[in-house]
């Protein structure tokens, strides 16, 4: 019997917020890898804001997914049939594998996994791009200084969580923001913040110039809209602005109504010789090395603590990640597709 390949394709290009017609499922016999290729068997599927972007053909740092093809995605697997060399039938690996039950992809384009180090999960988390993101954006950007403030928005999310306790390590204090008083809680008594503020109660900037008396240092822009209203006029002299997501105008149609604040930013750009920089992970692969090192031995430590939300069922991935753009998540969202052999 021939085996069978799911895959949640792209419908249509969503106008605003995504809905479950944006996407259908379709079957088809499981592709076979050529030389130097690898067929793997997706176990997990991981699930981002930046894939609201590759829904949409606007001109961006990466190519739109395609009408009908599938929803792109990093993916942790095991390998069903290797023609590559390195990489044999069983063998864990992480890559771009989309949202589908199987993938082939070239052998170079993925990276062998150890089971034994760390959950397989982690790859896509923690230990994987966003974490690798969040590591490069406030090192490389941020250049955090013991006893500056940090203020990391979306502070319960894969990027927020992994930023925030890298700057509590490198001596900090440390302010989140987060939607709701459940993941304020997190991020203080599991996470270690100094300060979580939650950005649905009222009078957000007043509540955040009481949390920050001196001042905010680097703020690590994951939100835009509110969150970065209140933050900016709290910025010192030389802060620093990783600009890693501006995840509240994602489903925007239009630009905001109001007054344009642009002459406003530039002006405190030029008086406070701010350093507003933006960031895509790729352009730090040279960091990922050290990356891996060192947040895989605070965890081993205990210093470093983690959250994952997951969702069983390829089928249910539209749904989740219709959530994801609204909050819903607490943690990092996955999909759990299969099970290991």
């Amino acid at each position: 019997m021939t085996q069978t390949q799911r895959r949640i394709l792209l419908a249509r290009r969503p106008e605003g917020a995504p809905v479950p017609e944006d996407f259908r499922m379709d079957e088809q016999p499981v592709p076979a890898p050529a030389e130097g290729e690898v067929l793997v068997r997706t176990l997990w599927l991981s699930l981002d804001p930046y894939m609201r972007g590759r829904m949409s053909d606007a001109a961006s740092y990466a190519k739109a997914t395609r009408i009908g093809e599938p929803m792109t995605a990093e993916c942790v697997g095991e390998v069903v049939e290797s023609r590559a060399e390195g990489l044999a039938k069983g063998d864990f690996v992480v890559g771009r594998g989309g949202w589908q039950s199987h993938f082939v992809l070239p052998g170079k384009d993925l990276r062998k996994l150890d089971p034994e180090a760390a959950p397989l999960s982690t790859a896509l988390g923690v230990l994987g791009m966003p974490g690798h993101t969040a590591y490069a954006g406030l090192l490389a950007i941020g250049q955090p200084k013991a006893g500056e403030t940090v203020v990391i928005g979306a502070a319960s999310g894969a990027v927020g969580a992994v930023a925030g306790q890298i700057a509590k390590i490198k001596g900090c204090r440390v302010v989140g923001i987060a939607g709701g008083a459940e993941k304020c809680r997190y991020v203080t008594d599991e996470l270690g913040f100094d300060a979580c503020l939650d950005r649905k109660e009222p009078d957000l900037a007043g509540r955040l110039k009481e949390a920050c008396p001196d001042g905010v240092d680097i703020y690590v822009e994951l939100t835009g809209g509110p969150v970065t209203d209140a933050v900016l006029p709290l910025l010192n002299f030389f802060a620093r602005i990783p600009v890693i997501g501006t995840i509240a105008s994602y489903n925007a149609t239009a630009a905001a109504e109001g007054t344009d604040r642009l002459p406003w930013l530039l002006r405190q750009t030029l008086v406070k010789r701010l350093t507003i920089k933006g960031m895509i992970v790729t352009d730090y692969a040279h960091m990922a090395g050290d990356f891996r090192r060192d947040v895989a031995g605070w965890i081993r430590e205990g210093r470093f603590k983690y959250r994952e939300d997951v969702v069983d069922g390829l089928e249910n991935a539209p749904e989740a990640f219709i959530g994801l753009l609204e909050g819903r998540n607490f943690g990092k969202l996955l999909v759990r597709v299969a099970r290991e052999s």
